[in-house]
């Protein structure tokens, strides 16, 4: 039995289909996951994604922890209340510990990691945290959920509160505020407009009864993972890890350079592939129209010579028709490529990686 999140009744009673997911026992889907996936790109979904670990960074030295920290810079947050950063945490050796959004919130900071690595992340912020006047507490306490789609904001607007529906009007893009008891972040994990909200447990039930009667579809993880491949987002164990530099994983403007005074933890050796010549290798996005499905770890042959390179992940694209996938290839290879798909070659075009954004294909 793994972890449960507050909303674990109402998925059971809906009849979603649980499946551990870095040891949280979450909904894969509610019958159809293509169908969800649609709702999300035409309408408004709905997502428990309370298995995320929240934490609070306060202290008189919080800034200067987080800028030690995470390989972008909270500088940039300076004077910018409510904004969020999108940031990798690097190892000593510039591999990827995680990749997190960090909340500018008013002289402290809400930092927001992945499920699957709570432990280590958690372990590291830590250790780290002993060399500065700082609190790292995380807050297991708080849920959180995702709407999602074109239709989002109105129907989270309708459920709230006078003063809640008017901080959203007022919220910007990856910007998050407090009011009334609700965080509310306009963020996202899909490619389309929408809220994240962390928020009680009670609330959190409250808040999806509501909007699943005012037709918001709830949604599971599947549907989740195929609307941010389809957006060319990265996961975590995937495109990145411990052992992937953050310049080979489409992380390179999440580096933050310019003081040559901060001494990030992994900078070194970003600063020494940049000055040997850059990565040998790329993220690229894949895309094959005839029957078959890119799967990750899948080979991917470099037209006209031996270099090769590996799907990292691949799916049938419900928006677009046909299957997709993110791979980690060499920075020589050209406009198509080969992929071993059952013993059977197949020809693949070459793509930036993003397939689909706010609706509307980009392939």
């Amino acid at each position: 039995m793994g972890h449960k999140t507050a909303l674990y009744d109402l998925h059971k009673a809906a009849g979603g289909k649980l499946v551990d997911f870095g040891g949280w026992d979450m909904p894969i889907n509610y019958g159809s996951q293509i169908e969800e996936h649609h709702q999300v790109r035409r309408a408004a979904g709905l997502f428990d994604v309370s298995h995320m670990t929240v934490v609070d960074v306060t202290g008189a030295d919080a800034r200067a922890y987080l800028r030690k920290l995470l390989a972008n810079d909270v500088a940039r947050l300076d004077d910018k209340p409510g904004k969020a950063l999108y940031s990798g945490m690097l190892n000593t050796s510039g591999g990827v510990i995680d990749d997190l959004i960090v909340y500018n919130l008013d002289g402290w900071y809400r930092v927001v990691v992945n499920c699957a690595t709570r432990d280590k992340d958690l372990k590291w912020m830590n250790e780290h945290a002993s060399e500065f006047d700082v609190s790292v507490t995380e807050r297991p306490e708080l849920a959180m959920i995702a709407v999602q789609g074109p239709e989002a904001i109105d129907k989270v607007q309708a459920a709230a509160s006078n003063a809640q529906a008017e901080a959203i009007s007022n919220l910007k893009v990856f910007c998050g505020v407090e009011c009334e008891g609700w965080f509310i972040a306009r963020t996202g994990y899909t490619g389309e407009d929408g809220l994240e909200i962390m928020l009680s447990g009670d609330a959190a039930c409250q808040l999806w009864q509501t909007l699943v009667k005012a037709g918001v579809a709830p949604c599971g993880l599947g549907a989740r993972d195929t609307l941010r491949l389809e957006a060319g987002m990265n996961l975590y164990g995937h495109e990145m890890d411990e052992t992937t530099s953050p310049l080979v994983a489409n992380m390179g403007w999440t580096i933050a350079l310019e003081d040559d005074q901060r001494d990030f933890i992994g900078r070194a050796p970003l600063e020494d592939i940049k000055a040997n010549g850059g990565p040998d290798t790329k993220l690229v996005g894949l895309v094959m129209r005839e029957r078959g499905v890119l799967r990750a770890g899948q080979a991917v042959s470099v037209v006209g010579n031996d270099a090769s390179g590996m799907i990292t992940s691949g799916s049938f694209s419900p928006t677009l028709g046909f299957s997709i996938a993110l791979a980690r290839v060499p920075g020589t290879i050209g406009d198509t490529a080969e992929v071993n798909l059952r013993n059977k070659t197949v020809n693949v075009e070459v793509v930036k990686p993003s397939f689909v954004r706010h609706g509307e294909a980009l392939v």
